[in-house]
């Protein structure tokens, strides 16, 4: 199977299967949607979407998170991973976002990456959900499904997996990509044991092809 058809063959198949893929991150507006992303790294969405409700009412606004203080905030989010430095760069964006661009998320990669908190996968997924700019974040999730199935060919970065699906996923589909590979990794292809039996890729999947090859007809060796 060439890349191309791979490519062609899981596009197909998430199109006709899971033709809506959308974040799993609660929120209500593009500041609160960058805090619940900067929250969700080494988290998971589930224990993120707990958390962020009492955290949102308090902080309505960059503008209102910008005047608290750290202690405050990890108040909030005490029981998300890495509280401490996760609260120092929720300060930080806000202060950012007040002082640098008038209290909005800014729309462009490279203003999204001078704010606090902010590497390049948090950029991208705002570029792709808040501003439906075509982008490919990637996440440990996209990282290994992509490597997997074979969409790149072991890729050693985030950076590296980004370029190449970008560079083989047609534009319109980029967006969508992203929510397919993360939500795919998720709950089909788990990083310890992918649950290869329920999944409708294994026809297009490198790895797949490579933990169960065909077997051979009876007496094949005798033909």
């Amino acid at each position: 199977m060439t890349k191309k058809e791979r490519y062609a063959g899981v596009i197909d198949w998430f199109s006709k299967n899971m033709p809506v893929a959308e974040t799993e991150l609660h929120y209500n507006s593009p500041f609160h949607l960058l805090i619940a992303v900067i929250l969700s790294a080494q988290c998971t969405d589930k224990r993120v979407n707990m958390v962020t409700p009492a955290l949102f009412e308090a902080y309505p606004t960059p503008e209102v998170m910008a005047v608290t203080t750290t202690d405050a905030i990890y108040h909030y989010i005490k029981s998300i991973s890495y509280p401490n430095n996760k609260a120092k760069n929720l300060l930080g964006m806000a202060k950012k976002l007040v002082n640098d661009f008038g209290g909005q998320v800014p729309d462009t990669l490279k203003e999204l990456e001078s704010i606090p908190g902010v590497g390049r996968k948090t950029a991208n997924v705002m570029l792709i959900v808040v501003f439906n700019k075509p982008a490919m974040p990637v996440d440990t999730h996209v990282f290994r499904v992509s490597n997997r199935i074979g969409l790149t060919n072991n890729s050693k970065t985030p950076e590296q997996t980004e370029k190449e699906l970008v560079k083989h996923i047609p534009t319109k589909y980029l967006s969508k990509a992203h929510h397919w590979l993360i939500l795919h990794g998720r709950y089909v292809c788990l990083a310890r044991k992918p649950k290869c039996e329920i999944c409708g890729l294994t026809q297009f999947c490198k790895y797949y092809s490579q933990a169960f090859p065909p077997t051979l007809p009876p007496n094949h060796d005798q033909q």
